[in-house]
């Protein structure tokens, strides 16, 4: 009888986990580059995806269904050092035609970098997310993220690679959920750069799902710097059936305060 439940209880789990890696929620598609606030600078990013045409079916019950789902945060910086930034999302919302608008939870993150990755050939850095989910965002409420950031300034390209996995905090390190981001973007100019990404889910590291469980999205993005405000915009296209088919997402991100430097004391002129 026990082996029996067990298997039974084996059965269910394995399929909602599958139904999780088929229809998760996210609120952030970006791909890090190690670059960070500079010391003593505030900085918002404000991320918004909707999903134009996407799965019809929420990943466990009472969970939000992705198709014509907009998902959103702010994400407040702050730079401690010219190697860490600590950042906190909040609100973490989301607009389902099903729910209406909802609160999702809050995240908050730990990111150290090598200092001045935009000057460098090579970089890298690793950021910590640590979660709050709503029950309708995660059937877990607490979760986390471990993102190593691996990238070559190859100008005029940038190659940058985020071995992602996901911490749902039971079964070890082989529970932990594989999903990497990556980029490879070419700069026109200072202000302007289009990149291709690619983001992914494979499931858990001890059970890689097949090729048609598995999630990937493949993004056209353009990235534009202005005066007042950086702009970053794409399309993303499902490229298997476990896939939202197309989602859109819009990221602005401004220093909100500027560096003040500290004034050098002038010469009193002789007497």
């Amino acid at each position: 009888m026990i082996n029996r439940r067990t298997r039974a209880f084996a059965i269910i789990a394995g399929f909602f986990a599958v139904a999780a890696i088929a229809g998760a929620q996210t609120d952030e598609i970006q791909v890090y580059d190690a670059e960070i606030a500079q010391p003593g600078i505030f900085n918002l990013t404000w991320h918004d995806n909707f999903t134009l045409d996407g799965l019809k079916t929420p990943a466990f019950p009472g969970g939000l269904v992705n198709n014509h789902n907009l998902n959103g945060v702010t994400e407040w910086a702050y730079g401690v050092t010219d190697w860490f930034e600590a950042g906190l999302y909040l609100p973490l919302y989301s607009v389902s035609t099903a729910r209406g608008p909802s609160i999702n939870g809050g995240k908050i993150r730990l990111l150290f970098v090598v200092p001045h990755a935009a000057e460098r050939r090579f970089f890298y850095g690793a950021n910590f997310e640590f979660s709050y989910n709503a029950e309708h965002w995660d059937t877990r409420t607490y979760t986390s993220e471990i993102r190593p950031i691996f990238g070559w300034h190859l100008k005029p390209w940038d190659v940058v690679i985020n071995p992602i996995v996901d911490n749902s905090w039971y079964g070890g390190l082989k529970s932990l959920e594989f999903v990497p981001a990556t980029r490879v973007a070419y700069n026109l100019n200072p202000q302007w750069a289009v990149a291709v990404e690619e983001y992914a889910d494979y499931g858990q590291l001890r059970n890689i799902v097949p090729v048609r469980e598995q999630f990937h999205q493949l993004w056209g993005v353009f990235d534009h710097v202005t005066k007042f405000v950086h702009i970053e915009a794409g399309v993303g296209f499902g490229l298997t059936p476990a896939s939202d088919k197309l989602t859109l997402k819009l990221m602005f991100s401004k220093d909100l305060n500027s560096k003040i430097e500290p004034q050098k004391p002038t010469a009193k002129p002789p007497q």
